[in-house]
């Protein structure tokens, strides 16, 4: 059995419901702000109760846009996200396992109505997120691009990424949720079929995705949130002895005229407070959060992520690119998770939502 059969058997067939997972890697631990409670509370039990994200996957200032999810299974992150788009935006769904785009379908027009929508704004389609070319889908097309503890159970991760490129309008973002390694993943943890089916095993080691993502097209790679994930599986735990597993939340945005580096040019912002939900300060990334009104000192890469993307009407832009003064203080490479810049520690006694 390959790859892709495998992942639809067990998505499918093995896993039922949330409850069936047998580790902690596809868990949200994050404690949701209110409004996303809110959000959550309008969604059918039977979607919800198939949900295997580890990470909240909403970046913000999302009102009217549209918004490609990949895996999106059961669909609980597509009817979040239709909530926040609204009845002006829209939300396509892409998954390979019909058993769960088959949940997804059966509750679209009660999500429309339960919105209070004309019509329902969210679309499925049965395909593979390693051949988004194959589905019907125009080149920079859409403003974001979501998923949620999937990509690491693609046996083509670099397809993956440049798909979504593809499929961004300039400006755009990536914004999702996976698993990462410390180091590359060794044969026998790989090949376990729990493992996985848990999305470990098919988990990259942080640097190579990087890399990877690189490749696609996205120069640089923020890094919202992360923690690690704790085996308590005897079996599962000497089977990885010690390599250790995080759960991380990245965005990437599209932009040609990113460095590789973050450069000085002596630029700042000042966020307006203006973002729905977001009155007192915007983050991101775990780097870069910006209380309101306050002038906030950034580089290039991090100028034109917001100059040139959705959020710049968000913000006050300071300086230009006339004059260099080098390499932007505090810029390192470094493994960028670990049990220290772990998410807040109140999460760990939260349920996983």
């Amino acid at each position: 059995m390959n790859v892709l059969d495998f992942v639809q058997k067990y998505y499918g067939e093995i896993l039922e419901k949330s409850e069936d997972l047998k580790t902690n890697a596809c868990c949200t631990v994050e404690r949701p702000p209110q409004y996303v409670s809110d959000a959550l509370s309008e969604i059918h039990d039977d979607v919800s109760s198939r949900y295997y994200g580890c990470g909240l996957v909403l970046p913000e200032a999302l009102d009217g846009c549209r918004v490609l999810d990949l895996g999106c299974g059961s669909g609980r992150d597509c009817y979040l996200l239709a909530q926040l788009v609204g009845a002006n935006g829209s939300v396509v769904g892409v998954d390979m396992t019909e058993a769960q785009l088959e949940v997804a379908e059966k509750y679209r027009e009660h999500h429309a109505l339960r919105f209070g929508y004309p019509s329902s704004n969210v679309s499925l389609h049965h395909g593979y997120i390693e051949h988004l070319e194959e589905l019907p889908f125009e080149p920079e097309s859409f403003d974001i691009i979501v998923s949620n503890c999937v990509i690491n159970l693609s046996p083509d991760k670099a397809s993956v990424l440049r798909g979504a490129y593809r499929l961004l309008k300039p400006g755009g973002e990536l914004y999702f949720a996976d698993v990462y390694a410390d180091r590359r993943v060794p044969a026998e943890v790989a090949h376990d079929p729990v493992l996985y089916g848990e999305c470990l095993g098919g988990a990259l080691y942080w640097n190579d995705f990087l890399t990877l993502a690189k490749g696609a097209g996205f120069k640089d790679a923020r890094l919202v949130a992360g923690r690690e994930i704790e085996l308590e599986d005897e079996r599962l735990k000497k089977t990885v002895r010690d390599l250790r597993f995080y759960s991380a939340t990245y965005r990437l945005f599209k932009l040609s005229e990113l460095e590789s580096a973050c450069e000085d040019y002596g630029q700042a912002v000042i966020y307006k407070g203006t973002i729905p939900h977001h009155p007192d300060t915007f983050t991101l990334d775990e780097h870069h959060v910006m209380p309101t009104g306050k002038v906030f000192p950034v580089c290039g890469n991090t100028f034109d992520m917001l100059s040139k993307s959705r959020l710049s009407v968000y913000f006050e832009l300071i300086g230009d690119k006339s004059h260099h003064f080098g390499i932007f203080p505090d810029c390192g490479t470094s493994i960028p998770f670990g049990a220290d810049a772990a998410l807040d520690t109140s999460a760990a006694d939260a349920e996983c939502c």
